[in-house]
C-alpha cells in the first residue's frame, strides 16, 4: 500500500524530506504558500554533513558543480589586525556556498512534477492529519504547524540584534567576519562574481528599528577594506533586514502523533554558525530514511525524533554561544577567547 505524506513548506528541509519520501515510493505533496521559487536570496554554506545528506538524495555531485568552494575565513577586528583563521580548508570536503534560490532550485528538480503546489497555504492541521499518513511541519521560523500543535509553550525569543542580508555587486577573494564593539560585519563570496554580505546591530530590538540602507555606512564605513567598497556596491534589492531569534524553550519533541517538525520549524537558531540551511537538509534526509525503514509511519517518527533533535539542539545552542561571544563589548577577553576556540577548528 503506497504511503502518503503532506509537506507544509516548500523550503530547504520540507523540499529535501519530498525528495526522500517520493524515492521511497511515497506518494507526496508539498504545500508552499509561494507562489514560485524565490529568484533572490542570501548566500548559504553547505558543509560536509550537509553534503552528504544532498549526496543520499541524488543531489551532491550537482550541488558541488554549481556552489563554490569555499577557502579559509578571517576574523578581523575594525581596523583590519586579525583576532583568528577559521581553517575549513582543513575539513574531509569544502565548505560549498550556494544562493538559496540555487538550492531550492537543485532540490525542486529532484522532485515529479506536481508535487509542489504553490499558491497553496495549508492551515488545516486537523484535515491534513486525517487524510495523510504523515504530516511534515516545514514552514520555518514562525510555524503555523507548531503553534498549532503547542501553541505559545515554545514561541521566539529575540537574541539581542538586528541584521541586515543581501548581495553586493563586487568580487571579494575570500569571506570572513569583522568584529566591532556591539556590531560585526560578514562577507562571502558567492558565484558569478557577486558578495554576500550581513551586518550585525547588538541591542535592543528597536536599534536600527527605522533604518535603511543608510544606517550601513554610518555604522561600518570606516571599517578596514573591502568592507565600504562592498558597502558601495550592495544591491538595494536583496536587503532584508529582521530581528535576530530563537525558539525557546526547546521542543521536547519533534513528533506529536502523525506530525513531525524540522527545520526552522522544529528548532529555529541564530545564523551564527551557518548552520540553518545544513541542519534542515540533514532532517529532512533523516526523516525520510527512517519512515522507508518502518512500515508502521509512527515507529519511523519516533526513530527520527530519537535521531535528530538533540544533535539539532545542540547545534542551535552553539549558534547562540557563539553570537553570544560576538556580541561582547569586552573585546580583549572575546579576542582573546575566540582565538582559543579558532585554533580547535570549525565545528563539526
Amino acid at each position: 500500500m503506497t504511503r502518503t505524506a503532506a509537506v507544509v513548506g516548500g523550503g530547504i528541509g520540507g523540499l529535501a524530506a519530498a525528495i526522500g519520501l517520493q524515492a521511497a515510493g511515497w506518494d507526496v505533496v508539498v504545500h508552499e504558500r509561494a507562489d514560485a521559487l524565490p529568484d533572490k536570496g542570501t548566500g548559504l554554506g553547505i558543509w560536509p554533513d550537509a553534503l552528504d545528506a544532498l549526496d543520499r538524495l541524488g543531489l551532491g555531485a550537482r550541488a558541488r558543480e554549481v556552489g563554490l568552494a569555499q577557502v579559509n575565513g578571517t576574523i578581523r577586528r575594525p581596523d583590519g589586525s586579525r583576532i583568528g583563521i577559521l581553517d575549513v580548508e582543513s575539513m574531509r570536503e569544502p565548505v560549498h556556498l550556494l544562493t538559496r534560490p540555487e538550492l531550492l532550485g537543485l532540490l525542486a528538480e529532484g522532485l515529479k512534477p506536481g508535487v509542489i503546489r504553490f499558491g497553496s497555504n495549508m492551515t488545516d492541521l486537523d484535515t491534513l492529519r486525517a487524510e495523510h499518513d504523515v504530516v511534515v511541519g516545514a514552514d520555518g521560523i514562525r510555524s503555523g504547524v507548531r503553534t498549532a500543535l503547542l501553541g505559545s509553550r515554545h514561541t521566539l525569543k529575540y537574541a539581542g540584534g538586528v541584521v541586515w542580508r543581501g548581495a553586493a555587486d563586487i568580487t571579494v577573494p575570500a569571506g570572513g567576519e569583522t568584529w566591532g564593539r556591539g556590531r560585526k560585519f560578514g562577507i562571502t563570496p558567492q558565484s558569478g562574481g557577486t558578495t554576500n554580505f550581513y551586518a550585525v546591530l547588538y541591542g535592543p530590538p528597536e536599534l536600527g528599528a527605522h533604518g535603511g540602507l543608510e544606517i550601513l555606512p554610518e555604522l561600518f564605513g570606516d571599517w578596514h577594506d573591502p568592507v565600504p567598497a562592498v558597502l558601495a556596491a550592495i544591491d538595494p534589492s536583496t536587503v532584508l533586514r529582521h530581528e535576530l531569534h530563537y525558539l525557546g524553550p526547546p521542543l521536547p519533541s519533534y513528533v506529536h502523533g502523525n506530525v513531525a517538525l524540522l527545520g526552522d520549524a522544529a528548532h529555529a537558531m541564530t545564523p551564527d554558525l551557518g548552520q540553518g540551511a545544513c541542519q534542515a537538509l540533514i532532517d529532512g534526509l533523516v526523516l525520510a530514511e527512517c519512515l522507508a525503514a518502518q512500515e508502521d509511519p509512527r515507529a519511523g517518527l519516533a526513530a527520527y525524533d530519537a535521531r535528530r533533535r538533540r544533535p539539532s539542539q545542540r547545534v542551535a545552542a552553539m549558534a547562540r554561544r557563539v553570537g553570544g561571544l560576538t556580541a561582547w563589548r569586552w573585546t580583549g577577553l572575546r579576542d582573546l577567547v575566540a582565538k582559543v576556540a579558532l585554533k580547535a577548528g570549525p565545528p563539526s
